[in-house]
């Protein structure tokens, strides 16, 4: 079985300062503080990830994004050829014949 530790000063630190004498007592406080710990540390290491996912965005931003154009001859008019604007996410593979 592996055995909990605190990971934290501030929290070790804590824990010394709740400790109260009593096994039964002092192992609930411990179950609560490492409980705590971890939560803190799960927030912490997000905010961390977000910044840093922020702060690469700011640095590296994505090209813009520009529109397809495409002609063609039309099957309806022999002299006017067929326009289409298309998003280049756009997948046409359904309106080929």
């Amino acid at each position: 079985m592996e055995q909990r530790r605190l990971r934290l000063n501030e929290f070790k630190e804590l824990y010394k300062a709740v400790k109260t004498g009593v096994v039964w007592l002092d192992y609930l406080l411990f179950s609560f503080v490492y409980w705590l710990e971890e939560k803190v540390i799960n927030v912490r290491v997000e905010n961390e990830v977000d910044e840093a996912i922020k702060e690469y965005e700011t640095l590296h931003p994505e090209p813009p994004v520009l529109p397809i154009f495409r002609e063609s001859p039309s099957d309806t008019s022999t002299s006017l050829p067929e326009m289409r604007l298309t998003a280049p996410w756009y997948d046409d593979t359904y309106d080929e014949k």
